[in-house]
């Protein structure tokens, strides 16, 4: 099963003829296999990774900490269910050390960014403080690295 799950991470395009041949099943048990991890939750979907940069789409990505009160009984999460509801978070993670949550959003302008912080987050019950770190360029995400684009020779300097 981990081998599975750790192609199906790696690259989740591949046919069942394939994933069967590198972990050692026959195509029906990789398809039985996958249908049981999907079933149960433990694969949750499938998604491409897009160098938006690349794609020229202008976005705006934030990594938002936060810092909660815990509620009695519920701890974090109705506070966290309460933030992923929102559209604009993609992952939201709950974390050791000086805050709570780790939000990451994105939105299309900086201005966009900082309304959904001022007026959605810091307004929830429970949230005592936040501070918000842009991402400048991303380099690595899900062990795939974003390649820099091939300078043009206008671009390059002589020295």
């Amino acid at each position: 099963m981990n081998t599975l799950l750790e192609l199906l991470e790696r690259d989740c395009t591949q046919t069942i003829e394939q994933l069967a041949a590198q972990s050692g099943m026959t195509q029906e048990e990789a398809k039985a296999e996958i249908s049981r991890l999907e079933e149960e939750g433990i694969v949750l979907g499938y998604r491409a990774i897009i160098d938006w940069d690349r794609a020229k789409r202008e976005t705006v990505t934030a990594l938002i900490e936060v810092k909660v009160t815990p509620q009695s009984i519920d701890g974090f999460d109705r506070i966290a269910e309460r933030i992923y509801q929102y559209d604009e978070v993609e992952s939201m993670y709950l974390m050791s050390g000086d805050f709570d949550l780790a939000v990451i959003i994105s939105g299309r302008t900086l201005r966009e960014v900082a309304q959904f912080v001022g007026e959605r987050l810091s307004t929830i019950q429970g949230v005592t403080g936040t501070a918000t770190h842009f991402i400048l360029r991303k380099y690595k995400e899900k062990h795939l690295i974003f390649r820099p684009r091939i300078q043009e020779e206008r671009e390059l300097m002589y020295v």
